[in-house]
């Protein structure tokens, strides 16, 4: 026959209690142990914002000059220039040289857009060619870098970004009119 388990006194009953119960730490040692939880989250969260703008910092960019007050240089320039402009509208592109507005089809000089829109977009195709046509009319005007840009105030950004790309390299790959200043529609 299996013995029975010998019951505990009432006092050793108190002191298995007392012995088993957590003891309050004295103002000394409290904080044995760092919890290092919250700073752990607040790391991952800076981490995960570092990650997700990491993309954005390694853009493309092309410096552009605002429209000066004014509107034109100090000094009239000693030696012919281009002063080539393009002004977008929302039927296409019009062009300016020092000779004046460039007529359509980039043929002289007269009245008109110089790249109207085909089937509704617009032809930066022609703008480049044009802009090359330009640029190699004169030999004084081989130095020429900087083109002005105007656009109307309802012309989406992307139609502005994308005639900046049209006028800056030729097909070719030579430099056209690298410097981009923004003027104001007039």
């Amino acid at each position: 026959m299996a013995k029975e388990p010998e019951r505990l006194s009432a006092s050793q009953r108190s002191k298995i209690r007392r012995l088993s119960a957590p003891k309050e730490l004295a103002a000394d040692e409290e904080g044995g142990e760092l919890n290092i939880v919250p700073f752990l989250d607040i790391i991952m969260n800076v981490l995960m914002f570092v990650l997700a703008t990491v993309s954005v910092t390694f853009t493309a960019t092309i410096d552009t000059f605002p429209p000066r007050a004014g509107g034109s240089s100090p000094r009239p320039p000693t030696t012919p220039t281009l002063g080539f402009s393009v002004l977008i509208s929302g039927d296409g592109m019009g062009l300016k040289a020092s000779g004046g507005n460039v007529a359509p089809g980039c043929n002289g000089t007269g009245s008109g857009l110089a790249v109207p829109k085909v089937n509704g977009e617009y032809d930066y195709a022609t703008l480049k060619a044009c802009a090359n046509k330009l640029k190699h009319a004169s030999p004084d005007f081989a130095g020429e870098s900087s083109v002005v840009i105007a656009a109307s105030p309802n012309i989406p950004y992307q139609v502005v970004i994308s005639t900046m790309d049209a006028v800056r390299k030729a097909e070719n790959g030579d430099e056209l009119f690298p410097e981009v200043n923004f003027g104001l529609p007039r």
